[in-house]
């Protein structure tokens, strides 16, 4: 990788991929650690979706802005590596409600415990200012429009 002085001779756009790919590979190598080494690439968004609570197929698929097919097959193969199960809804036994399992609640929590650390290390490093700068910028990035959707509320800590 290219030396500190050279950074800003880098594309913006590949520097915040660089840096995303990094949150991502050191993420991935933590809850490997602690035993999740099977993470699929949307897990994440479906473990924080399912930590505010049960969903339905139909109501994760809304929550995660996907289509019925893309959530029901995402939940089928959750399933099968024991993050997320199906139970009857107690209002409507005909209804079933995704849950997660103990092992999703436990994957949950260590994405989250790498997510708090990251930023602490980020903190200490570059100090508060620095971060909180950082965070205002991301956000304006991101758009506040899509910040405060219901898809990244299930996101926040």
């Amino acid at each position: 990788m290219t030396g500190m002085t050279d950074v800003g001779k880098l594309d913006f756009g590949i520097l915040l991929l660089l840096a995303e790919q990094e949150f991502v590979r050191g993420l991935r190598e933590a809850t490997a650690e602690q035993g999740f080494n099977d993470q699929g690439r949307s897990d994440g968004f479906v473990l924080r979706t399912l930590g505010d609570g049960p969903a339905t197929i139909g109501g994760m698929a809304e929550r995660l802005e996907i289509t019925k097919q893309g959530a029901s097959q995402l939940a089928d193969d959750m399933e099968r590596r024991g993050y997320v199960e199906r139970r009857p809804d107690p209002s409507d036994a005909r209804v079933r409600l995704l849950h997660l399992t103990d092992r999703g609640q436990a994957a949950l929590k260590a994405a989250r415990k790498y997510h708090q650390a990251y930023e602490r290390r980020l903190r200490t490093r570059f100090g508060d200012q620095s971060v909180d700068g950082l965070r205002d910028v991301l956000a304006a990035m991101a758009g506040e429009a899509e910040v405060i959707t219901p898809h990244f509320k299930a996101l926040m800590f």
